[in-house]
């Protein structure tokens, strides 16, 4: 089993599993490998730094209270992901059907509760023009399967 360091254009870093360094080019390749923070296909394979055991480095960094930058925005996205599974738990996908829902709970005509859907940036801006607030929330590829 080899586990990579992988990271897409936008500095989303993370492992992937592989079989084999043939595997990992092979879905490269066929671009079966994605970011799970934005989606996207275009992956490449980081240089990875050797685990070694530096007990007064590591001690010396957290005395400082500083983590190295990699480990905060690692943190920072499963923080994001934790977030954004909670919001995904908490509200009901009403799909393309968005703006008329929202418009339907605002004027009193459907069961008020938290919704979730799609928009077009002119739907959104009418929902906001008549007093509906809305918030965009684009949803990490990997959260758009089923949650567990």
């Amino acid at each position: 089993m080899k586990v990579l360091d992988l990271q897409c254009p936008d500095g989303h870093r993370f492992e992937g599993w592989f079989a084999s360094a043939d595997d990992y080019e092979s879905q490269l390749s066929r671009k079966l490998i994605e970011c799970p923070m934005c989606g996207t296909t275009n992956v490449s394979r980081v240089p990875s730094a050797p685990r070694l055991n530096l007990s007064g480095a590591s001690e010396a960094s957290s005395a400082a209270g500083h983590a190295p930058q990699s480990a905060q925005a690692a943190q920072w996205q499963a923080h994001a992901m934790r977030v954004m599974r909670e919001v995904l738990e908490k509200t009901e996908n009403v799909g393309d059907r968005f703006a008329e829902e929202a418009r339907r709970i605002h004027y009193n005509e459907a069961p008020a509760r938290n919704i979730r859907g799609v928009a077009s940036a002119e739907d959104a801006q009418a929902l906001v023009e008549e007093g509906i607030d809305v918030m965009p929330l684009p949803v990490p590829a990997a959260l758009k399967g089923p949650l567990q």
